[in-house]
């Protein structure tokens, strides 16, 4: 007979328990689960779950960087639940999927606070690489991988190390990581901790590490510091790689540091004299010395006078002669030259130097050579509105003005019969050596007739001068008359034929007749003379009045004009 408490569960409740089993093993499907391993067969690793039947998952997913050995029987692992059963009768189950479970909760929660991750670059893709971080891959973009930009990662693969985290979506299973950013980090607080450990004025060896077109980068040991091309010497430097090369050892000077940016500006020249100080001692103004062009520009060239000294010549100094050339025409890089000291500068670090005043100026040589009076002959090298410009010896030129082409005719219309390249002889006239000017004469060759004329013996041609003149011309306006005994001509205006209005009368005169008249205007420099009939004769009834008046008070003026003549005829 039966016990009263012993249990006969009835078929309708093994069923209930059996559909809960199921029921809650297939809760579990989608979640990580502990299991044992109960057995390695080959590389596979049989997992007791606790469900009605047993998982395999390969020895591979155990293993790997960063990752511990491979498991051994009955050790507890956990993995993920795919299925319950497969075809099979076997649970699908997967420890790579188990770690990335765990993974993403730990990587969001590094993410939300900024924490750097671990990792291991495992493969290149398109545009990166892939890396593992305990189960999740990630995205390493190739401009995330280091500072610098590096051609080869190979050394930085298979290798765990640390990564942050800079974008993650969970839905779509993206993850990006940066590696550079957590170079970039550490370098900066290894940088405020070398920088605080640095003074300005301080002397450190460094080791040049890269050379740009301005300057060269030198590693203080864990901290670049520029070493600009201009603190290299104190002579001229055109390349940092005339100085340094790379890899080199050498002793810097800390100019300035900016401890906000962590710049550091360094330099070599400052360890070495000044060779600007006593400077003006050393080169005193109009002493001369040898140097070597360095460099040449639009406004002139540098010449290196000792090293760290060089000085200016401003292309105005350059030449004498050669106003509007460029100086690279003149003088050439490395070429060696004399120069005259012009101004000394220490404040500035600045010397002005002179070429030019090395040679002769060619204009004291020319005064020298052919002072006024002398005859030159030149080219035409240019025509201008007021005159001509003529080649001379020396490589100056000379100007003839238009005044001075011709003693009879317009300048504007001597001048059109000159053209360029016309060789033309002259008189030098004046040489103005500070001007740098020299005045010619065409028309000075041929002689000056006027003042030949003036000048000649016994030539008595002056202002109120009687002169005889020899009509040329009878015109309705006057007379064209030729002086006599000379050869000049000049018109005596109808006013000026007779003292007499009615006898102001040109068609009194006949060509050929000779009549007496008197000068009124001679102008050596204008080179005019004129002439009056009407002026002789008040001057000659002012002498009658003044001769004959005194002695018959009661005469006439008739009269005394009467007596006049008759003692001209009677003489």
């Amino acid at each position: 007979m039966a016990s009263v408490n012993s249990y006969n569960p009835s078929r309708d409740d093994f069923a209930a328990l059996l559909d809960e089993s199921f029921s809650k093993s297939d809760s579990l499907e989608g979640s990580v689960i502990k299991g044992i391993i109960i057995a390695i067969e080959k590389d596979m690793a049989v997992v007791d779950l606790g469900l009605k039947t047993e998982g395999r998952v390969a020895l591979r997913e155990f293993t790997g960087p960063g990752r511990e050995g491979a498991p051994g029987v009955g050790d507890e692992v956990e993995v993920y639940l795919d299925r319950i059963e497969n075809a099979l009768g076997e649970a699908v189950i997967s420890r790579d999927k188990a770690r990335r479970e765990e993974s993403w909760v730990k990587l969001e929660q590094a993410f939300e606070k900024q924490e750097k991750v671990n990792g291991v670059i495992f493969n290149i893709v398109k545009g990166g690489y892939t890396v593992d971080l305990d189960g999740a891959t990630a995205f390493l973009p190739r401009s995330q991988v280091d500072i610098r930009p590096i051609r080869d990662v190979g050394p930085l693969m298979s290798i765990v190390q640390p990564f942050l985290i800079l974008k993650m979506d969970r839905r779509r299973g993206n993850i990006v990581v940066s590696r550079r950013s957590v170079l970039e980090e550490t370098r900066a607080e290894a940088r405020t901790e070398l920088v605080a450990n640095l003074e300005e004025g301080q002397t450190v060896d460094g080791t040049v590490k890269n050379i740009t077109e301005y300057g060269a980068f030198v590693d203080l040991g864990g901290i670049d510091g520029l070493l600009h091309v201009t603190d290299m010497a104190w002579r001229r430097v055109n390349h940092p790689s005339e100085v340094v090369t790379i890899g080199q050892q050498l002793k810097v000077k800390i100019i300035k540091i900016n401890h906000d940016t962590h710049r550091i500006s360094l330099g070599i020249k400052q360890l070495l004299a000044d060779p600007w100080e006593a400077i003006e001692a050393k080169y005193p103004l109009n002493s001369r010395f040898s140097g070597r062009v360095t460099n040449i520009t639009d406004y002139g060239a540098f010449v290196e006078l000792e090293p760290g000294i060089e000085g200016l010549i401003h292309v105005s100094e350059m030449s004498w002669t050669k106003k509007n050339v460029h100086p690279g025409k003149i003088v050439s890089t490395s070429q060696e030259v004399e120069v005259q000291i012009l101004e000394v500068d220490s404040s500035k670090r600045r010397i002005s130097l002179g070429l030019k005043q090395t040679l002769q100026n060619p204009w004291e040589a020319f005064a020298e050579k052919y002072p006024a009076g002398s005859t030159v002959e030149g080219e035409v090298k240019n025509k201008t509105e007021f005159g001509l410009f003529i080649g001379l010896e020396g490589d100056v030129d000379g100007m003839v003005h238009l005044s001075d082409l011709d003693w009879n005719r317009p300048g504007e219309q001597v001048i059109e019969e000159y053209k360029k390249g016309d060789m033309v002889k002259a008189q030098v006239l004046d040489v103005d050596v500070e001007k740098e000017r020299i005045s010619l004469g065409v028309k000075q060759m041929g002689g000056d007739k006027f003042a030949e004329a003036a000048d000649a013996p016994g030539s008595d041609l002056k202002k109120n001068a009687i002169v005889t003149c020899e009509v040329v011309e009878v015109k309705e306006a006057g007379l064209d008359v030729k002086i006599v005994g000379t050869e000049f001509m000049t018109f005596i205006k109808r006013g000026d034929l007779a003292r007499d209005r009615a006898e102001q009368r040109p068609e009194r005169f006949a060509a050929g007749e000779k009549i007496d008249a008197r000068v009124i205007l001679f102008d050596r420099k204008a080179r005019k003379v004129q002439v009056s009939i009407k002026a002789l004769e008040m001057a000659e009834e002012k002498e009658a009045i003044a001769q004959y008046g005194s002695a018959d008070a009661g005469a006439s003026l008739g009269d005394i004009l009467g007596a006049a003549l008759k003692k001209k005829s009677g003489e």
